[in-house]
Protein backbone atom coordinates (compact mmCIF):
# COMPACT_ATOMS: atom_id res chain seq x y z
CA UNK A 1 0.00 0.00 0.00
CA UNK A 2 0.91 3.84 -0.67
CA UNK A 3 2.83 5.81 2.07
CA UNK A 4 2.64 2.98 5.26
CA UNK A 5 4.42 3.85 8.27
CA UNK A 6 6.49 0.81 9.95
CA UNK A 7 7.21 1.41 13.41
CA UNK A 8 9.72 -1.63 14.72
CA UNK A 9 8.34 -2.15 18.62
CA UNK A 10 4.87 -1.61 20.44
CA UNK A 11 5.78 -1.13 24.51
CA UNK A 12 4.85 1.90 26.14
CA UNK A 13 6.57 4.42 24.49
CA UNK A 14 6.18 3.34 21.00
CA UNK A 15 2.38 3.25 21.55
CA UNK A 16 2.64 6.93 21.95
CA UNK A 17 3.91 7.36 18.86
CA UNK A 18 1.66 4.79 17.10
CA UNK A 19 -1.45 6.32 18.85
CA UNK A 20 -1.02 9.67 17.54
CA UNK A 21 -0.11 8.34 14.03
CA UNK A 22 -3.28 6.85 13.96
CA UNK A 23 -5.03 9.63 15.26
CA UNK A 24 -3.79 11.32 12.68
CA UNK A 25 -5.48 8.97 9.93
CA UNK A 26 -2.20 8.20 8.30
CA UNK A 27 -1.75 4.05 7.84
CA UNK A 28 0.68 2.40 10.58
CA UNK A 29 2.18 -1.11 10.87
CA UNK A 30 3.60 -2.86 14.11
CA UNK A 31 6.68 -4.68 14.04
CA UNK A 32 7.63 -6.39 17.32
CA UNK A 33 9.36 -9.37 18.94
CA UNK A 34 8.02 -12.86 19.50
CA UNK A 35 8.23 -12.57 23.71
CA UNK A 36 7.64 -8.42 23.99
CA UNK A 37 8.65 -7.53 27.70
CA UNK A 38 6.60 -4.55 28.26
CA UNK A 39 6.00 -3.46 31.69
CA UNK A 40 3.29 -1.05 31.30
CA UNK A 41 1.13 -3.67 29.80
CA UNK A 42 -2.41 -1.20 29.44
CA UNK A 43 -0.82 1.06 27.09
CA UNK A 44 1.15 -1.51 25.07
CA UNK A 45 0.07 -2.49 21.46
CA UNK A 46 3.25 -5.06 22.03
CA UNK A 47 0.03 -6.94 23.79
CA UNK A 48 -1.35 -8.29 20.60
CA UNK A 49 1.10 -10.50 20.26
CA UNK A 50 0.17 -12.37 23.09
CA UNK A 51 -3.75 -11.88 22.80
CA UNK A 52 -4.69 -11.55 19.25
CA UNK A 53 -5.55 -7.80 20.04
CA UNK A 54 -4.91 -4.78 22.17
CA UNK A 55 -6.89 -1.82 22.85
CA UNK A 56 -4.95 1.83 24.29
CA UNK A 57 -7.53 4.94 24.61
CA UNK A 58 -9.47 3.76 21.80
CA UNK A 59 -7.10 2.55 19.23
CA UNK A 60 -7.22 -1.09 18.12
CA UNK A 61 -3.96 -3.25 17.71
CA UNK A 62 -4.79 -6.34 15.97
CA UNK A 63 -2.07 -9.47 15.22
CA UNK A 64 -1.80 -10.21 11.67
CA UNK A 65 0.22 -13.29 10.55
CA UNK A 66 1.02 -12.22 7.03
CA UNK A 67 1.85 -9.05 4.87
CA UNK A 68 -1.33 -10.12 3.09
CA UNK A 69 -3.52 -9.44 6.11
CA UNK A 70 -2.08 -5.49 6.37
CA UNK A 71 -4.06 -3.49 4.40
CA UNK A 72 -7.15 -5.14 5.36
CA UNK A 73 -7.08 -4.45 9.18
CA UNK A 74 -5.78 -0.45 8.24
CA UNK A 75 -9.04 -0.25 6.08
CA UNK A 76 -10.84 -1.44 9.00
CA UNK A 77 -8.98 1.58 11.26
CA UNK A 78 -7.16 -0.55 13.20
CA UNK A 79 -3.68 -1.27 13.70
CA UNK A 80 -1.58 -4.30 12.69
CA UNK A 81 1.07 -6.19 14.61
CA UNK A 82 3.14 -8.44 12.81
CA UNK A 83 5.55 -10.63 14.77
CA UNK A 84 8.92 -9.50 12.93
CA UNK A 85 11.91 -8.77 15.03
CA UNK A 86 14.25 -8.58 11.89
CA UNK A 87 12.18 -6.50 9.97
CA UNK A 88 12.15 -8.70 6.90
CA UNK A 89 8.78 -7.16 6.19
CA UNK A 90 10.13 -3.67 5.52
CA UNK A 91 12.13 -4.84 2.43
CA UNK A 92 8.94 -6.31 1.48
CA UNK A 93 6.40 -3.60 2.02
CA UNK A 94 8.94 -0.54 1.15
CA UNK A 95 7.12 1.84 3.43
CA UNK A 96 7.74 5.21 2.71
CA UNK A 97 8.52 5.42 6.32
CA UNK A 98 10.27 3.24 9.02
CA UNK A 99 10.25 4.41 13.11
CA UNK A 100 12.68 2.62 15.11
CA UNK A 101 10.84 2.95 18.38
CA UNK A 102 12.34 -0.69 20.37
CA UNK A 103 14.32 1.95 22.90
CA UNK A 104 16.74 -1.04 23.02
CA UNK A 105 19.64 2.06 23.87
CA UNK A 106 21.22 0.39 20.83
CA UNK A 107 20.95 -0.03 16.98
CA UNK A 108 19.25 -3.63 16.49
CA UNK A 109 19.23 -3.25 12.68
CA UNK A 110 17.74 -0.39 11.58
CA UNK A 111 19.45 1.61 8.78
CA UNK A 112 19.10 4.39 6.44
CA UNK A 113 18.33 2.19 3.30
CA UNK A 114 15.55 0.78 4.93
CA UNK A 115 12.62 3.89 3.74
CA UNK A 116 12.98 7.26 2.28
CA UNK A 117 12.57 8.76 5.89
CA UNK A 118 13.91 6.49 8.31
CA UNK A 119 13.46 7.96 12.10
CA UNK A 120 14.90 6.43 16.03
CA UNK A 121 14.04 7.46 19.28
CA UNK A 122 16.52 7.59 21.86
CA UNK A 123 20.04 6.87 22.38
CA UNK A 124 21.86 3.92 20.32
CA UNK A 125 21.90 6.04 16.68
CA UNK A 126 23.41 8.75 14.85
CA UNK A 127 21.17 11.17 13.03
CA UNK A 128 22.48 11.77 9.28
CA UNK A 129 24.31 8.55 9.60
CA UNK A 130 22.26 5.45 11.01
CA UNK A 131 18.66 7.11 10.57
CA UNK A 132 17.82 10.16 9.21
CA UNK A 133 16.35 11.95 12.24
CA UNK A 134 16.22 10.77 15.91
CA UNK A 135 13.96 12.07 18.77
CA UNK A 136 15.40 12.66 22.06
CA UNK A 137 13.64 10.56 24.91
CA UNK A 138 15.20 11.59 28.09
CA UNK A 139 12.92 14.34 30.29
CA UNK A 140 13.76 17.44 30.30
CA UNK A 141 14.73 20.82 28.29
CA UNK A 142 15.45 18.75 24.88
CA UNK A 143 12.78 15.63 25.51
CA UNK A 144 11.00 15.72 21.88
CA UNK A 145 13.75 17.57 20.68
CA UNK A 146 14.18 16.78 16.32
CA UNK A 147 18.09 15.99 16.13
CA UNK A 148 18.80 16.40 12.09
CA UNK A 149 22.57 16.32 13.03
CA UNK A 150 24.15 13.43 15.86
CA UNK A 151 22.89 11.81 18.63
CA UNK A 152 20.33 11.57 21.52
CA UNK A 153 21.54 11.84 25.42
CA UNK A 154 23.72 8.60 26.08
CA UNK A 155 21.70 6.29 28.60
CA UNK A 156 21.96 7.24 32.22
CA UNK A 157 20.49 4.09 33.52
CA UNK A 158 18.20 6.52 35.87
CA UNK A 159 14.84 6.70 35.59
CA UNK A 160 13.03 10.27 35.38
CA UNK A 161 11.90 12.04 38.64
CA UNK A 162 8.49 11.52 39.41
CA UNK A 163 7.08 12.67 42.70
CA UNK A 164 10.72 12.99 43.79
CA UNK A 165 11.24 8.95 43.37
CA UNK A 166 13.61 8.27 40.69
CA UNK A 167 15.73 5.40 41.12
CA UNK A 168 13.56 3.31 43.59
CA UNK A 169 10.35 3.83 40.98
CA UNK A 170 11.62 0.72 39.25
CA UNK A 171 12.05 -2.53 40.23
CA UNK A 172 14.64 -5.34 38.50
CA UNK A 173 14.76 -8.96 39.00
CA UNK A 174 17.54 -9.63 41.81
CA UNK A 175 17.83 -13.25 40.31
CA UNK A 176 17.24 -15.19 37.23
CA UNK A 177 14.21 -17.53 36.74
CA UNK A 178 10.22 -17.22 35.53
CA UNK A 179 8.34 -14.18 37.15
CA UNK A 180 5.64 -14.52 39.00
CA UNK A 181 2.60 -11.89 40.12
CA UNK A 182 1.19 -11.45 43.57
CA UNK A 183 -0.42 -8.07 42.44
CA UNK A 184 -2.01 -6.40 39.22
CA UNK A 185 -1.34 -3.29 37.55
CA UNK A 186 -3.40 -0.60 39.33
CA UNK A 187 -3.04 -2.21 42.74
CA UNK A 188 -1.73 0.65 45.63
CA UNK A 189 1.02 -1.33 47.01
CA UNK A 190 3.04 -0.44 50.18
CA UNK A 191 6.71 -0.52 50.68
CA UNK A 192 8.05 -3.46 51.55
CA UNK A 193 4.81 -5.95 50.16
CA UNK A 194 5.61 -8.86 47.97
CA UNK A 195 4.33 -7.83 44.86
CA UNK A 196 5.71 -10.52 42.82
CA UNK A 197 8.21 -13.57 42.85
CA UNK A 198 10.65 -15.14 40.67
CA UNK A 199 10.69 -18.73 40.60
CA UNK A 200 14.74 -19.46 40.18
CA UNK A 201 16.11 -22.17 37.85
CA UNK A 202 17.44 -24.35 41.25
CA UNK A 203 13.94 -24.47 42.53
CA UNK A 204 13.99 -21.60 45.09
CA UNK A 205 12.24 -18.58 45.03
CA UNK A 206 13.13 -15.00 45.29
CA UNK A 207 10.46 -12.19 46.55
CA UNK A 208 9.90 -9.03 44.63
CA UNK A 209 9.43 -6.50 47.19
CA UNK A 210 7.95 -3.05 46.47
CA UNK A 211 10.56 -0.40 46.81
CA UNK A 212 7.99 2.16 47.83
CA UNK A 213 4.32 2.97 48.77
CA UNK A 214 2.27 3.97 45.68
CA UNK A 215 0.35 2.33 42.28
CA UNK A 216 1.59 -0.56 40.33
CA UNK A 217 1.80 1.60 37.06
CA UNK A 218 3.69 -1.47 35.46
CA UNK A 219 4.21 -5.05 36.12
CA UNK A 220 5.90 -7.60 33.95
CA UNK A 221 3.47 -10.29 32.40
CA UNK A 222 2.77 -13.74 34.43
CA UNK A 223 5.32 -16.34 33.76
CA UNK A 224 7.49 -14.31 31.71
CA UNK A 225 11.10 -15.67 31.74
CA UNK A 226 13.89 -12.98 33.32
CA UNK A 227 17.37 -12.52 33.71
CA UNK A 228 19.22 -10.97 36.60
CA UNK A 229 18.39 -7.26 36.18
CA UNK A 230 15.96 -7.89 33.78
CA UNK A 231 13.08 -4.35 34.01
CA UNK A 232 10.04 -6.11 36.43
CA UNK A 233 7.65 -3.43 37.91
CA UNK A 234 7.06 0.52 37.88
CA UNK A 235 5.46 2.07 40.97
CA UNK A 236 3.73 5.78 40.77
CA UNK A 237 4.43 7.11 44.01
CA UNK A 238 1.20 9.38 43.44
CA UNK A 239 -1.61 6.92 44.58
CA UNK A 240 -4.00 9.68 43.45
CA UNK A 241 -2.89 9.15 39.89
CA UNK A 242 -4.61 5.52 39.30
CA UNK A 243 -6.01 6.49 35.84
CA UNK A 244 -2.04 7.34 34.50
CA UNK A 245 -1.72 2.94 34.73
CA UNK A 246 -4.17 2.76 31.54
CA UNK A 247 -3.45 6.14 29.49
CA UNK A 248 -0.33 7.48 27.50
CA UNK A 249 2.01 9.09 29.65
CA UNK A 250 2.81 12.78 29.02
CA UNK A 251 6.30 11.58 27.88
CA UNK A 252 5.40 9.04 25.32
CA UNK A 253 3.06 11.86 24.38
CA UNK A 254 5.73 14.42 23.57
CA UNK A 255 7.94 12.15 21.98
CA UNK A 256 4.92 10.81 19.69
CA UNK A 257 4.63 14.80 18.79
CA UNK A 258 7.72 15.46 17.53
CA UNK A 259 7.27 12.15 15.36
CA UNK A 260 4.57 13.42 13.50
CA UNK A 261 5.74 16.13 13.14
CA UNK A 262 8.94 14.71 10.93
CA UNK A 263 6.49 12.55 8.91
CA UNK A 264 3.06 14.53 7.86
CA UNK A 265 5.16 17.04 5.24
CA UNK A 266 6.05 13.37 3.56
CA UNK A 267 2.03 12.84 3.19
CA UNK A 268 0.98 16.09 1.87
CA UNK A 269 2.15 16.40 -1.27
Amino acid sequence: MKKLIIVRGGGDLATGTIHRLWSAGLPVLVLEAEHPAAIRRQVAVSEAVYDGRALVEGMSAVLVHSCEDIEEVIKKGEVPVLVDPKGDAIRTLRPEVVVDAILAKKNLGTSRDMAPLTVALGPGFEAGKDVDLVIETRRGHNLGRVIRSGSAYPNTGVPGNIGGYSKERVIHAKEAGFFHNRCRIGDIVTAGEEIAWIEMEDGGTCPVPATLTGILRGLLREGYPVTRGFKIADIDPRKEELANCFTISDKARCIAGSVLETIVPRFLV
